[in-house]
């Protein structure tokens, strides 16, 4: 288990302990940092009217704080205040495929956000936190386009989660079973790697003819999706 520097070690709680698979599991804040700066879109665990649900939204991270989208979790919030949330962020990079098939398994990147969020009403933070989970799924797009109205402001609910206990799960490499029995089966092992890329922008049916698609999109064709 990589628990990093001890200035950038994230502290273990009861919800955070790794109890199976810890060979697995890292303090390592600054690989929580970068697991959050790949991607853009959690799952949010909540309880809305004494019953689980699990939703998908997209973020964004300015390293302290967890900003997202919550209109079924903010229903939640205003209901019970000091309940807590669970965000979390996957991503997969590849199917580990070994001689048998108890071996196999996936090679990825997981990190688990918990605490209690809040909704977001100060208005001057609300942009900011609007400008983070944009900028965070298309960098540039921010100062592109439109900024929200104060009406459409209002119309959104924006949630906060602060980065103060998280845990983080890495597997990376080879099946486990090149060394055991199964090694004598004369089966091939390995790694089928995933790896996502961004595809050829689709304009708008509507778009007006002469109407080019901006720098940073266009710099992002064939680039990493995370």
């Amino acid at each position: 288990m990589d628990s990093g520097t001890p200035e950038r070690r994230l502290p273990v709680t009861e919800r955070t302990r790794h109890r199976r698979l810890r060979e697995q599991g890292s303090l390592d804040r600054d690989q929580l940092d970068s697991i959050l700066d790949a991607g853009f879109i959690c799952h949010l665990g909540v309880t809305v009217e004494g019953s689980p649900m699990v939703v998908p939204t997209v973020y964004g991270s300015d390293g302290g704080t967890l900003y997202f989208h919550g209109s079924v979790a903010s229903r939640s919030l205003l209901a019970s205040p000091a309940a807590t949330v669970c965000a979390t962020v996957t991503h997969v990079d590849g199917l580990v495929l070994a001689r048998s098939v108890f071996e196999h398994g996936v090679n990825y990147r997981s990190a688990m956000v918990h605490g209690t969020a809040r909704l977001v009403t100060d208005p001057e933070e609300k942009l900011a936190g609007l400008r983070c989970l944009t900028e965070q799924a298309t960098p540039g797009q921010w100062d592109y386009a439109r900024r929200p109205s104060p009406k459409e402001l209002a119309a959104t609910a924006l949630l906060a989660l602060p980065l103060d206990e998280a845990s983080v799960k890495i597997r990376t490499g080879a099946p486990d079973d090149g060394a055991g029995e199964d090694a004598r089966l004369g089966l091939w092992a390995g790694v089928l790697p995933l790896r996502a890329t961004w595809g050829e922008l689709e304009p708008d049916p509507l778009l007006p003819a002469g109407v080019e698609a901006p720098v940073h999109l266009a710099e992002r064709i064939g680039t990493p999706a995370n």
